[in-house]
């Protein structure tokens, strides 16, 4: 079970990913404790975490402050995700998966079929496809059996709008077609095809770039008012009271 400490740490992370929390923003103890109810303990592990992370700065009288990225930082940290996450899904596919990760990686599939399948995005159903969504590129990741590949690959998820996190809930088709490479790249990592498997990832990658290039003006005005767009991790009152 996750530490009070490591759920503020990804509250905060999402909301940084997410946009909800704009580049340049002062991050301030006591609101952010306010925010999430929690006491400033917590909050300064989080802060000193993702400045390790690099997704925010410290700097001279200001305190903490949300990093900057443009959109071409942005689409450089895409563009490592492909090549890293294809690398990820050669050596899957070399290695073979365990009965475990195909598994999970099926139970994945089954699941966004059966969320896509009523033919409309439903703002229920937003949150838990989020949730494939990192499952799967996560376990891909970890069946590379390379913690490097998995140890760089997150760095540059720490980009904001680079994130597998970021689920852009408005256009079913797109997100059909994202589910779709999941089962062409699933279906060769599992059927041992390294070469078609590291290709097929690269192009899905380079493809939700593409998505986020056409969205990036929209999202960096959305912020928090986009509920249909945006979702966000809370800390549960479980850890809040832990």
């Amino acid at each position: 079970m996750q530490t009070l400490a490591q759920n503020v740490t990804e509250s905060v992370r999402d909301w940084i990913l997410h946009g909800q929390l704009r580049p340049g923003e002062r991050l301030e103890e006591i609101p952010l404790a306010k925010r999430l109810g929690v006491s400033r303990t917590p909050i300064r592990a989080a802060l000193a975490t993702l400045a390790s992370d690099g997704l925010i700065d410290h700097q001279p009288k200001r305190g903490y402050v949300v990093r900057t990225f443009d959109l071409e930082a942005i689409g450089a940290a895409y563009e490592v995700r492909s090549v890293l996450e294809g690398l990820a899904c050669r050596r899957a596919a070399q290695r073979g998966l365990t009965q475990a990760q195909s598994g999970k990686l099926l139970e994945c599939l089954a699941e966004g079929d059966k969320i896509l399948a009523y033919g409309s995005l439903r703002p229920e159903d937003h949150e838990p496809y989020q949730r494939v969504n990192v499952e799967i590129h996560d376990t891909l990741l970890e069946a590379s059996g390379n913690p490097w590949v998995s140890r760089f690959a997150e760095q540059a998820h720490n980009i904001p709008f680079a994130s597998d996190r970021i689920i852009l809930w408005d256009q079913h088709a797109v997100i059909l077609h994202s589910h779709t490479d999941h089962h062409r790249i699933i279906n060769a990592v599992i059927g041992r095809d390294s070469a078609r498997a590291e290709q097929l990832m690269r192009e899905h990658v380079y493809y939700a770039g593409l998505i986020l290039k056409g969205n990036y003006e929209s999202l960096l005005s959305a912020g928090d008012s986009a509920p249909g767009i945006f979702a966000s991790s809370k800390v549960t009152d479980q850890a809040a009271q832990s």
